[in-house]
């Protein structure tokens, strides 16, 4: 079978299987050349399948001998085409882990939803019967709520419109680009949507579960980057969502006094990830 790339801007839309496999064991050998460490050993991780989410998944397993649970939604093949990269990345990560010795558990749906809040403390529950750590590590375009509503978030500036070079794949060029401004609406929506409501939700329901073990640590990932990327970042409206994600790690840090946990916000560096690419102008600052 020969798979060409189906590149849409600067964004792929299909994958390879094998170099999937290829990037995933390139990470685990970094790994495991840099050494062991002592870390958390029942890890839950919320967006498991790319970026920060699986990098944290492979120096866990690989580098602390951690056993992890990862949600992920992603589409396997059909009759529509080869399926997504992290549908692979998950494969391979899970056959690499039990080689290991390490158990590897991978759900596929919505995170958001309720339903799998539930089979999430389900397999806790048979597998561990409580996690060490939740790593929060989702990135989306749209939230189904409890009740059915759909929120959207979107990728805009606020103040004013911000105009930059963008990367373009498809012609191996750089184009001008501009974010334009966002509504009141369209910020809310995207705070909802990536801010830190979810992530506490879902501390909420595994403590009631009892899922949660003493001095358990959670912990979301952020990021704040140079003045010159501010516009579509900081002070655009994924930068509202990620200050709402701060403050989330307050209250959650009192929701989990009880027990000795703490919430915590990781601000990385800018890496390219399938979260990232998304982002207009930012991949032209991302290469440099």
């Amino acid at each position: 079978m020969i798979i060409r790339p189906q590149i849409q801007g600067c964004v792929a839309r299909n994958c390879h299987p094998i170099g999937c496999r290829a990037a995933v064991e390139q990470q685990i050998d970094e790994i495991r050349a840099a050494g062991q460490f002592n870390g958390p050993k029942r890890v839950l991780i919320l967006g498991a399948s790319s970026g920060f989410g699986l990098a944290s998944r492979i120096v866990l397993t690989f580098g602390a001998g951690a056993d992890t649970l990862g949600i992920s939604f992603e589409r396997g093949p059909s009759d529509k085409g080869i399926g997504s990269a992290g549908w692979y990345n998950n494969i391979w990560f899970k056959q690499a882990a039990e080689q290991e010795g390490r158990l590897a558990v991978n759900l596929i749906g919505d995170a958001f939803s309720d339903a799998m809040r539930q089979q999430a403390i389900e397999t806790i529950r048979q597998q561990w019967g409580q996690v060490d750590l939740v790593i929060y590590s989702l990135a989306s375009g749209l939230r189904v709520m409890a009740d059915g509503r759909q929120v959207r978030s979107v990728l805009k500036s606020t103040g004013q419109p911000f105009t930059g070079l963008g990367l373009n794949l498809e012609r191996y060029a750089l184009e001008e680009q501009t974010l334009p401004v966002a509504s009141a609406e369209e910020i809310r929506d995207t705070v909802t949507v990536m801010g830190g409501e979810d992530w506490q939700l879902w501390l909420q329901a595994l403590q009631a579960a009892d899922c949660l073990a003493p001095g358990v640590q959670t912990v979301a990932y952020s990021y704040i980057g140079p003045q010159s990327t501010y516009p579509l970042y900081r002070d655009g409206t994924i930068g509202y969502a990620k200050e709402h994600l701060h403050s989330t790690a307050e209250a959650i840090n009192l929701q989990l006094a009880d027990i000795g946990g703490h919430a915590w916000v990781s601000v990385c560096k800018a890496l390219v990830t399938k979260a990232s690419a998304y982002i207009p102008v930012l991949p032209v600052y991302l290469g440099l």
